[in-house]
């Protein structure tokens, strides 16, 4: 038998017990899990001896397994094995922000817990974790800005005005900024802050990473009763906002499959057509975002409105081919290997 059939299968065994209010006998948990009973009463002593809580209760001569609950014995359990699960998986999926508040905080806490836990408890909590990649490479280091999202996070919580120097991208100089915080958000493994900017005279979203210093003010403020966050970002294909467009794009049967996979934007229609290809439709805040979202799909997109898009990517797309118009001198060529046939260039 395959170790990690194994594993599933007290996986499972766990999750039922965990649901169960009542809990289960050892036919009834063979039953749903297609093996034999005496395959289940390995399993729930393998549980045991890595020191689970699992004990049996008899009722009507008959033996229920329950997974211990604070509710019903007098036994110091915090969290479900669920819950704790989530944290562990919670943690890798942070690791963007490692050495900021976010991560250095589930990490303290994951420790303590793991301080009230057996061995054993853990070594099984690890090896389910180890069959399930939740933790994205960083893109990003945050941690030298581990300052700088800790007093954000604070002024957010307690309505504090912050004062912070901004580099902008665009404008390409740093500006000086009093803000009202309202929410951090995470986007393509990027930080933002939204807020009120008294300099633009509105709310404004602010790379994490750009803000070069912070100082929080003792000054209060609210959020506007008729400020709605959800309202604001519902057109966003990212962060950016804008005035709302209609954008309707044509997917060549190539890449076709790839946009059928994902919800890109709320309110995004797609309709496949007879010869194998499929239209986008979305109403999107500004044509910023989405015509760098187009461009991913190099030839295999084409945009078909509205006219503004279209001149943006083609200007875009001309561009890029000016690039490559003339072979470069030979002290420049470099030798690159073909991708192997079964690698796509566009993801």
């Amino acid at each position: 038998m395959a170790r990690g059939d194994q594993l599933s299968r007290q996986w499972k065994i766990i999750q039922t017990l965990v649901a169960s209010t009542q809990g289960k006998t050892v036919p009834a948990l063979a039953d749903r899990l297609g093996c034999t009973s005496r395959t289940v009463y390995r399993d729930l002593e393998a549980l045991q001896a890595g020191g689970f809580p699992i004990t049996t209760e008899n009722r009507d001569n008959r033996s229920y397994w329950h997974i211990l609950n604070p509710s019903r014995q007098q036994i110091p359990l915090a969290f479900s094995i669920p819950e704790l699960m989530a944290l562990y998986f919670g943690k890798d999926m942070l690791k963007t922000y490692r050495g900021t508040v976010f991560h250095d905080a589930i990490d303290s806490l994951l420790s303590k817990i793991k301080a009230t836990l057996p061995s054993a408890y853990i070594d099984y909590l690890d090896r389910i974790r180890d069959r399930v990649d939740a933790g994205p490479a960083p893109r990003k280091d945050y941690t030298r800005f581990g300052t700088i999202i800790a007093a954000l996070n604070r002024a957010i919580i307690d309505e504090k005005k912050i004062h912070m120097v901004y580099f902008s991208m665009g404008r390409k100089k740093e500006s000086r900024r009093t803000v009202h915080p309202y929410r951090l958000r995470h986007v393509d493994d990027t930080l933002y802050l939204i807020g009120y900017c008294a300099l633009r005279k509105g709310v404004r979203t602010f790379a994490v990473d750009r803000i070069e210093t912070v100082t929080p003010s003792d000054d209060g403020f609210q959020v506007p009763a008729e400020f709605d966050m959800k309202a604001f970002l519902q057109d966003s294909f990212g962060i950016y906002q804008g005035s709302p467009v209609r954008v309707k794009i044509r997917f060549l049967q190539s890449v076709a499959g790839y946009i059928r996979e994902r919800t890109w934007h709320p309110s995004q229609h797609l309709s496949d057509q007879a010869d194998g290809t499929l239209i986008f439709t979305a109403t999107v805040a500004g044509i910023e975002e989405i015509s760098h979202w187009v461009l991913r799909w190099g030839a295999g997109a084409q945009v078909i409105a509205p006219a503004a898009l279209r001149q943006t990517v083609g200007r875009h797309a001309a561009d890029m081919a000016s690039h490559y118009r003339d072979a470069p001198a030979d002290e420049d060529r470099e030798t690159v290997s073909p991708p192997p046939s079964h690698e796509r260039p566009i993801q």
